[in-house]
């Protein structure tokens, strides 16, 4: 039972992206989808089934298995976890031997210049660490559509303590329900929330009245 209200794990990615898009989609409960979050969508869905477990040799691969972290407070799914014969290993149920798990994440698109990915990704074996209570997790996975291979993640102390960090930050604005300002900059243009998001209103110190006259005047073409 959680001691905390779970948020969502996947969140540290939008929080790392931008932290006003986090809170319009975690706190505000908003959502618009466009282009990149249709194909993302697309390849984890593709990912995604839940009743697959294959086995091969030393190896055994299970798709879209839920996670929680009962100290994080935080709950999700893995895309893929890859469960490898290792003497340092856990007991599974059904499988003799013992095994170490390897989160795998899918995302469209190529690797990206920051962290969010591998925030997220070291979210989910933190999450497997407390749930099976196997050693840590070394090094795990990012696969990208549009390069078609694997980066493998080393899943350090500092990238741990980020991880942790983040989750301290949003969780203090998530029980606030408070949603944060932010500077506008390059990466707007190809987010989802961009126009949800009201930055030009921020920017200007406009009231929402004559924002929203602004909005209508750009969709009809005039300045």
């Amino acid at each position: 039972m959680f001691e905390l209200e779970p948020m969502q794990l996947s969140g540290i990615q939008h929080f790392a992206f931008c932290r006003r898009q986090w809170a319009l989609i975690h706190v505000e409960g908003l959502w618009k989808e466009n282009v990149l979050t249709f194909e993302g969508r697309e390849m984890h869905e593709r990912a995604h089934d839940p009743f697959f477990t294959e086995k091969r040799g030393d190896l055994v691969i299970s798709r879209n298995l839920p996670v929680v972290s009962n100290r994080l407070g935080i709950t999700g799914q893995c895309d893929v976890v890859e469960f490898h014969v290792n003497p340092n290993g856990v007991e599974l149920f059904g499988r003799s031997g013992l095994w170490m798990p390897c989160p795998v994440e899918y995302k469209r698109g190529a690797p990206k210049s920051g962290d969010m990915d591998r925030l997220q990704l070291c979210a989910q074996a933190i999450c497997l660490e407390e749930m099976l209570l196997c050693p840590p997790i070394e090094n795990a996975f990012l696969y990208y559509g549009e390069t078609r291979r694997r980066d493998e993640v080393c899943l350090t102390d500092s990238l741990r303590k980020e991880v942790e960090d983040m989750f301290n930050e949003m969780r203090s604005l998530w029980e606030r329900k408070y949603t944060p300002k932010v500077k506008p900059g390059k990466k707007c243009a190809n987010c989802s929330m961009n126009e949800l998001c009201a930055v030009s209103l921020m920017k200007l110190n406009k009231s929402v009245q004559s924002y929203i006259d602004y909005a209508l005047r750009s969709e009809a073409g005039g300045e």
